[in-house]
C-alpha cells in the first residue's frame, strides 16, 4: 500500500486501513474508516494529507453527512492533528478522545508548542491543527462505549505511552485498535519498535497495556503506524521484551557515560531506523525515545 491508498482489513468486514504517507514513509501512518451503520474514523494522521484521507472516506462510501464519529487515540499530533479538519468537512460527525486529551484539541496551542520543540524540523510534516469547537468533542474514559448502530467500541484506558492514550476494542470483531500502546510493528524488519516519548511515557504502565490487550486476546491488532496485523502470544511477548530490553539498554548506557544527551547522540548513531525510514525521521524518533527513558528514569529516581 502506497501513501493516499486504503485497503480492507483482511478479516474484518467493513473495516478499511488508509496510509497518510506521514513523514514521506509508506505505511507509516495509519487511519482506520469503519464503514459500519454509524460509520467512524479511527485516529486521523497529522492533518498534513488530510485530502486524500477524505478521498479514501469518500471512497469506501461514507457521505459528509453520513460520518458519525471521529475517534483519536489519544492527543499526540501524529494521531489527533487532523481531527480539526475532519470535524469541519463531517458535520455531523462527533469527536471523542480520552478525558485529558480534550483540552488539547480544543485549545491546540500548548501541543503544538510541545511537538515543535521535541520534533524540530519535523514539524514541516505536521499540519498547523484546527481547533475543534467545545460542543463537537467529549472525552471518554475506561469502560464507555462507542455506539456504532450495528456493532459498538469498548473503551481501555492505556496510559503508558501517554496519559491521554485509550485502546479501543471490537469485541464482536475480536479487534484492538491499539494505536501505540504495543509499540510499532514494522514489517521491514519483522519485530516490535517501542515508542517511548517524553515528556510522560511510564514503563510500568506501558507494560500493564500490553498485558491488558494480552487478556482481552484480540485477534487482529490495529497499530497506529504500519498498519494492523495478526495477533498472537508471540506478537505480545515480543512487545513486551522490546520495551523491557530498550528501556534496560537506555539504563545501562546513561550508567557507562554519565551524560544524557552524550546517550541520546549514542542511540541516534546506533539505530536501525535508517533501514525503513527516512534518516532526519530516524534520528528524529530515536532521539525521542531515548528522551522519553531518560525523564522516565529521572521521574523514578527522583520517587525512591
Amino acid at each position: 500500500m502506497r501513501a493516499g491508498e486504503f485497503e480492507p482489513v483482511r478479516g474484518v468486514e467493513d473495516l478499511y486501513v488508509h496510509d497518510t504517507g506521514m513523514f514521506d514513509t509508506d505505511e507509516y501512518g495509519a487511519v482506520y474508516v469503519y464503514d459500519a451503520e454509524r460509520p467512524i474514523v479511527i485516529d486521523t494522521g497529522t492533518g498534513a494529507n488530510r485530502e486524500a484521507l477524505f478521498e479514501s472516506i469518500e471512497a469506501i462510501g461514507i457521505d459528509r453527512e453520513e460520518l458519525a464519529w471521529i475517534l483519536p487515540t489519544h492527543a499526540h499530533l501524529d494521531h489527533a492533528g487532523g481531527a480539526g479538519y475532519l470535524a469541519a468537512r463531517y458535520p455531523n460527525a462527533a469527536v471523542r478522545v480520552p478525558e485529558k486529551g480534550v483540552r488539547h484539541l480544543v485549545d491546540p496551542g500548548a501541543l503544538v508548542d510541545g511537538t515543535k520543540s521535541a520534533v524540530g524540523d519535523q514539524w514541516e510534516y505536521y499540519a498547523e491543527p484546527k481547533p475543534i469547537p467545545d460542543d463537537r468533542i467529549e472525552g471518554v474514559s475506561g469502560g464507555d462505549r462507542i455506539d456504532l448502530g450495528d456493532r459498538e467500541l469498548v473503551v481501555h484506558d492505556a496510559p503508558g505511552h501517554a496519559p491521554h492514550h485509550a485502546i479501543y476494542h471490537d469485541p464482536d470483531a475480536g479487534v484492538v485498535f491499539a494505536a501505540d500502546a504495543a509499540g510499532i510493528y514494522v514489517p521491514e524488519v519483522d519485530a516490535v519498535t517501542p515508542t517511548t516519548p517524553p515528556p510522560q511515557f511510564d514503563f510500568e504502565e506501558c507494560l500493564d497495556d500490553i498485558r491488558l490487550i494480552e487478556e482481552i486476546d484480540p485477534n487482529t491488532l490495529c497499530f497506529g503506524h504500519f498498519g494492523p496485523r495478526d495477533c498472537d502470544a508471540d506478537l505480545i511477548g515480543e512487545a513486551k521484551r522490546a520495551y523491557v530490553e530498550w528501556v534496560e539498554r537506555v539504563r545501562e548506557k546513561r550508567a557507562e557515560l554519565g551524560d544524557d544527551e552524550a546517550v541520546v547522540d549514542h542511540f541516534e548513531a546506533a539505530s536501525r531506523d535508517v533501514d525503513y525510514w527516512n534518516p532526519e525521521r530516524a534520528r528524529a524518533n530515536t532521539s525521542l525515545n531515548a528522551r522519553g527513558v531518560l525523564t522516565y528514569l529521572d521521574r523514578v529516581d527522583g520517587e525512591e
